[in-house]
């Protein structure tokens, strides 16, 4: 089953458009970042797929119905959308137990969730007391709670510092290998980078692109560095291709032409190739790229 799918989702506050006419899909066992500049209309995407706001037009399923329509939400979906939602008299374990007796979860759950976030030795201290980092760290052992199946996250990484961090991703990526399925947005692009599967680009309320990580870095911007003993030679059988390459140390950069076709192309002249590799735009690069034309 599909974890998420988004149809035409469209959503109007008076004459502001803020998302127009979004699909797409999310499969079981993948992490995809959502992406898009300020204001783009991501976190208006992340409340309609949880229900807390109701599309204009079009539909959000998660887990193969409307999130109203779930059983037992809080066993299936874990949300974060903001991690200020605490009461500061509270410890973070009894924060954690109020939510789980609301769901009807047993409060032995809260203590789990605390050593699954790492944060154990603060779960009696109350959360006035604790940095943002830790807020975060709270915030996902909530959305824990009922052991769900798909995960919501705004922002995760907003606090954390670099061990903080590297937990995240290493967590993220354990429970997706479980077959489970993460939608995180985030403006942190080189820790996406690093993080997710594949990535949803949207800008003013539109998608702009919907791609697996991989696919993405090498199609857009990508070029291709060979290395031969013979550069001159392949320059000119390049060029007799009609294909540009620049010198870069000892290889050629070429541009326009996957490895395949390079390496046809050497074979064809009997030019012996070292070296023969696609190397991607960085995930910032395409983003910023893809996004200005966007909004050009």
């Amino acid at each position: 089953m599909t974890a998420v799918v988004a149809e035409s989702l469209t959503k109007r506050f008076g004459s502001v458009l803020a998302v127009d006419d979004l699909s797409f899909t999310l499969d079981p066992g993948t992490i995809t970042g959502f992406l898009g500049p300020n204001g783009a209309g991501k976190t208006t995407t992340l409340r309609m797929l949880l229900g807390l706001a109701a599309p204009t037009s079009g539909r959000a399923l998660v887990l193969g119905g409307p999130y109203a329509d779930l059983d037992r939400p809080a066993l299936s979906v874990g949300a974060v959308l903001e991690a200020t939602d605490f009461h500061p008299g509270r410890s973070g374990r009894d924060h954690l137990r109020t939510l789980g007796r609301a769901a009807g979860i047993p409060d032995s759950r809260a203590d789990d969730v605390l050593r699954t976030v790492e944060l154990q030795a603060a779960g009696r201290r109350r959360v006035k007391g604790y940095s943002l980092g830790m807020r975060q760290r709270l915030g996902l052992a909530a959305a824990l709670l009922g052991d769900p199946e798909l995960l919501i996250l705004d922002e995760p990484a907003n606090g954390l510092d670099p061990e903080g961090v590297r937990w995240l991703r290493d967590f993220l990526r354990a429970f997706a290998s479980d077959g489970r399925t993460v939608l995180v947005s985030s403006h942190v692009l080189a820790e996406v980078a690093q993080t997710v599967d594949q990535v949803l680009i949207i800008n003013r309320g539109r998608l702009v692109i919907e791609s697996s990580l991989r696919q993405l870095t090498t199609r857009v911007g990508g070029t291709v560095r060979v290395r031969t003993p013979w550069p001159g030679q392949l320059d000119e059988a390049l060029r007799r291709e009609h294909l540009d390459a620049t010198r870069a140390d000892n290889s050629l950069l070429v541009r326009g032409a996957d490895t395949e076709r390079v390496g046809e192309i050497a074979f064809a002249a009997g030019i012996p190739l070292h070296e023969l590799v696609t190397e991607g735009s960085s995930l910032e690069e395409i983003f910023l790229e893809l996004t200005s034309e966007t909004g050009s």
